[in-house]
């Protein structure tokens, strides 16, 4: 896949809104308006501080289901994302967490987003919310029936979670492609806020052979100028937010200065100024 096909620019930066608590989910506080103005305000920071593309994620509806989500949730993202994607003029992705991959598949079709993320598209993961077993057959069987473009960007040894058997980023990155026919896959670090290493990601480059791989957490304006030697695009969250802490809402001067920082890419022969981080 050619993510220029999705982004405007190579090497995408795609920013992340994590949703408020919504209905059904244990936090929930029964004002979908707060939800809906803090996405707002997300997408809009996100947007001028100049990432390619964003994320939406009910990432605050922890704990979660470990596959289908109640539909209030459906129901509420495909509300939030029809608004936001009426404010801001970018690429959108769905994550439906944990695994709920065929929902995301139903609200990116109908509201015409490009790509969603998949936790879990192939094998099998001891995660918090139990045995999550990737259904790559059903996902894709149910694209098709839908009539839809919409790209699969899958997780490769997802975060917060360990194979059964014995992890072997090769393989896992050759069968999430060629067996679950993902578009592009994601390397994360093994928690939220922690990066892969730059060995494990030429590693998962080497093995994608031409599928973009993305880093998927951890990015920072201290590693980003390293990690992205190596990767195809980011996915960052953590450190876009208010003092770096992932409760607090996006800071739009921080964005700026990710994004910076992020488009010099440091090679071994040129050293470049990274911006200084913000507090």
């Amino acid at each position: 896949m050619d993510l220029k096909k999705i982004f405007s620019t190579p090497n995408p930066i795609i920013g992340v809104v994590h949703l408020l608590p919504l209905p059904t989910s244990p936090r929930w506080n029964g004002d979908l308006n707060k939800v809906i103005d803090r996405a707002e305000q997300e997408a809009t920071a996100l947007a001028a501080g100049g990432v390619d593309g964003m994320i939406i994620e009910n990432f605050f509806d922890a704990p979660f289901a470990k596959d289908r989500v109640d539909p209030a949730i459906v129901s509420a993202m495909t509300a939030i994302i029809q608004r936001l994607l009426n404010l801001v003029m970018l690429p959108v992705g769905i994550n439906v967490l944990r695994n709920d991959a065929r929902s995301a598949m139903a609200i990116a079709s109908t509201c015409g987003c490009q790509f969603i993320r998949v936790n879990v598209l192939t094998g099998v993961m001891a995660t918090d919310q139990g045995l999550i077993e990737g259904n790559a057959w059903e996902l894709l069987r149910y694209r098709r029936e839908l009539g839809s473009d919409v790209a699969i960007f899958a997780d490769v040894l997802v975060k917060h979670a360990r194979p059964l058997g014995i992890p072997n980023l090769t393989v896992a990155v050759q069968d999430t492609i060629e067996r679950g026919l993902a578009d592009a896959v994601i390397l994360s670090g093994w928690a939220t806020g922690s990066p892969p290493s730059l060995e494990d990601l030429e590693l998962a480059v080497n093995a994608a052979k031409g599928t973009p791989v993305l880093i998927g957490s951890g990015a920072d304006w201290d590693n980003i100028g390293t990690l992205m030697q190596a990767a195809d695009g980011v996915i960052v969250a953590s450190s876009l937010k208010r003092n770096g802490r992932i409760e607090e809402p996006i800071d739009p001067i921080r964005v700026q200065s990710f994004v910076e920082a992020a488009r010099e890419i440091v090679t071994p022969e040129e050293k470049v100024s990274v911006p200084v981080k913000p507090r």
